[in-house]
Parts: structure tokens; sequence; C-alpha cells
């Protein structure tokens, strides 16, 4: 929903199913959980900030290339 062409970037972008999509825009719960997990920015999020794979349990940096580091979980949750 809404957006900027201009944020279209690799390390900006994540596949997700329609269903969660939706619950992220409609579900206060569902978009505050989003935020911590890196899978919902806010237009002024750094790009860098990790995302972490739900299935894997691993926390990921996204690269420009459309590749993805291990890293540590962000400060806040440690």
């Amino acid at each position: 929903m809404g957006g900027s062409k201009l944020l279209d970037r690799m390390d900006n972008l994540l596949m997700v199913c329609a269903e969660y999509n939706g619950a992220m825009e409609s579900d206060a719960d569902v978009a505050a959980e989003a935020r911590e997990f890196g899978h919902k920015l806010s237009s002024w999020s750094e790009f860098s900030n990790p995302v972490f794979d739900t299935h894997n349990l691993i926390w990921y940096v996204l690269d420009i290339q459309g590749g993805k580091q291990e890293c540590d979980p962000p400060h806040y949750l440690i």
C-alpha cells in the first residue's frame, strides 16, 4: 500500500505471502512484531537493519545485490 519506487531496492525488499502482508497492514499487533523482525520498515528506517528469518530463526542483513549475510540480533533485543 503506497510507498515510493525510490525505495524499491534489493536491500529493502522482502517477499511475503498475501495473508501476512494484509495482517501487517490491518493488525497493529502484527505490524509491531513485523517492525521488530525487520519485516516492516518506517520510511526513515535504515536499510541496513537486520531482518529475522522466522523459519530458520536466523537474523540477516540484506545487501543491494539481493544477497544476505547472517548477523547478530539487533541491540534492542539483546
